[in-house]
C-alpha cells in the first residue's frame, strides 16, 4: 500500500473515531470528494479539539488558535506546527497533533482554499475564546456560529463548485452550518451551563433558541434545491434529517435521537 493510501486510510479511521454525525455520508462520497470534505473535515475538528479543551487554559487556547491560523494562512509549515503543538503534546488529542497529515490528504488543486477557511475559523474561534464565550445578542450569536459552522458550509459550496461546477447560495450555506450547530447548542445546553459556558443570548429563552435553529433549518431546506449531483445531496441530506428529527426529538422532551431512530433515518435516505 503507497503512503497515499495508508493516509487516506487513516484519515476514515480518525473520522470514524471523531464524528459520528459526519463519518457516514463521508464515506458514501465518490473517492475525489471522500479524500477532500474529509481533510476539510480533520482539519476543522483538529482546531475545534484546541477551542472545546477542557483542560488548557484560555491564554493558551488562544494562542494556540491564533498561531495555527497563521501556519494555515501561509504555506503551512508542518515542522513549525509541530514545534507549535509539541509542549501540548500529552493533552492535544491526535487529530489535532495529525494536522498535517490531514492536509496530505487534500487534493492539491482545492488544498488552499480548505486551508483559508480553517484559518479563517481559527481566528474567529480564538476571538470567542477570548470573550469566554459570552454570547450576549443574537449578532453574537450569528458570529460565533458564523465561526464555527456557518463557514464550514461555504467551504463545501467551494468544494461543490469546484469538483463538478454546482452552484449553491453562500447564505444558504450558512444558514446550514448555522442549523446543524443551534441544534447542537440545544443538546448540549445542560453540560454547557455545568462548565460555566452559555451560547445562548441574554434574555433568550430556550423556545427562542428553537426559533432561531427551526429559522436556519430551513434555509439548509432551500439549499438542497439547488444541488444536482446525487452523491452531494445524498451527503448533505443525512446531517439535515439527523438535525430535522433531533430538534423535534428535543421538543417531545427527549435528550436526543436513539440509535435505533438514527440508523433507520439514514437508511431511509439510502433507499430514496
Amino acid at each position: 500500500m503507497s503512503e497515499a493510501a495508508k493516509l487516506q486510510k487513516d484519515a476514515m479511521r480518525m473520522l470514524k473515531l471523531t464524528s459520528r454525525t459526519f463519518y457516514i455520508p463521508i464515506k458514501l462520497l465518490k473517492p475525489t470528494l471522500k479524500d477532500t470534505v474529509g481533510s476539510a473535515y480533520l482539519c476543522m475538528r483538529a482546531i475545534d479539539e484546541m477551542e472545546d479543551h477542557e483542560t488548557l487554559n484560555k491564554e493558551t487556547k488562544s494562542y494556540l488558535l491564533r498561531e495555527t491560523s497563521n501556519l494555515l494562512a501561509n504555506n503551512f509549515d508542518e515542522e513549525a506546527y509541530q514545534r507549535l503543538v509539541k509542549p501540548y503534546q500529552d493533552d492535544l488529542p491526535e487529530v489535532t497533533l495529525r494536522l498535517g497529515d490531514w492536509i496530505k490528504v487534500c487534493p492539491t488543486e482545492i488544498v488552499d482554499k480548505v486551508k483559508e477557511s480553517t484559518s479563517i475559523m481559527a481566528k474567529g474561534m480564538a476571538d470567542w475564546v477570548e470573550k469566554d464565550w459570552h454570547i450576549q445578542t443574537k449578532e453574537d450569536l450569528d458570529d460565533y456560529t458564523y465561526y464555527v459552522a456557518g463557514l464550514v458550509g461555504v467551504m463545501l459550496s467551494d468544494i461543490w463548485n469546484w469538483y463538478d461546477g454546482t452552484e449553491t447560495d453562500r447564505e444558504l450555506a450558512i444558514g446550514y452550518g448555522r442549523g446543524l450547530q443551534a441544534v447542537n447548542i440545544l443538546r448540549n445546553q445542560h453540560e454547557d451551563d455545568e462548565r460555566g459556558v452559555q451560547f445562548i443570548p441574554d434574555g433568550w429563552t430556550r423556545d427562542d433558541v428553537f426559533a432561531y435553529a427551526t429559522k436556519n433549518l430551513s434555509l439548509a431546506d432551500e439549499y438542497m434545491k439547488s444541488i444536482d449531483n446525487r452523491n452531494i445531496l445524498l451527503f448533505c441530506k443525512i446531517p439535515l434529517a439527523l438535525a430535522h428529527k433531533t430538534l423535534k426529538a428535543m421538543r417531545n422532551g427527549k435528550e436526543k435521537m436513539s440509535r435505533q431512530e438514527v440508523e433507520s433515518t439514514v437508511d431511509s435516505i439510502l433507499n430514496e
